[in-house]
């Protein structure tokens, strides 16, 4: 479940949104998808130090490696409506439309993260403490065009 988690947070956008507009698996087309968190109340500053900690080096290894272009977060200044309030919204500019579902190599999770039961219990954690999560592969509109 954990693994599963994790590499759906890396991985993952929804088939269905990414059959709506995606560019096909073989473009070469920059792909970019924003994940919104929703963290329970009273949790933004640990969800957000966790992230820091565990998951923004596997992303920023994303970068390396190729599979992602950029990676850039944001948080609202204000609080909007309980139903349609997020905390925090990470957009990566992946490679292409296949790049999010590339599998991430053991090998470099082990080597960011040498204690890897630690790893776990804070990703779990992560995890623990999301009150929501979704993934929104978006496309750029040209306002200049008719």
């Amino acid at each position: 479940m954990l693994r599963c988690g994790i590499l759906c947070l890396l991985l993952a956008a929804p088939a269905a949104s990414v059959a709506q507009g995606a560019p096909p698996a073989g473009s070469t087309e920059p792909f970019v998808v924003e994940y919104y968190y929703k963290v329970r109340w009273g949790f933004a500053d640990e969800f957000i130090r966790l992230f820091k900690k565990n998951h923004f080096p596997v992303l920023k290894r994303q970068i390396e490696l190729g599979h992602a272009q950029q990676v850039t977060a944001e948080a609202p200044r204000f609080h909007g409506t309980e139903d349609g309030r997020w905390d925090y919204r990470v957009t990566i500019v992946w490679k292409n439309a296949a790049a999010p579902h590339e599998a991430f190599p053991d090998a470099e999770l082990k080597r960011l993260f040498p204690d890897q039961d630690t790893f776990r219990r804070e990703e779990q954690r992560r995890f623990e403490i999301l009150a929501a999560h979704w993934d929104l592969p978006v496309v750029s509109v040209d306002l200049t065009r008719p």
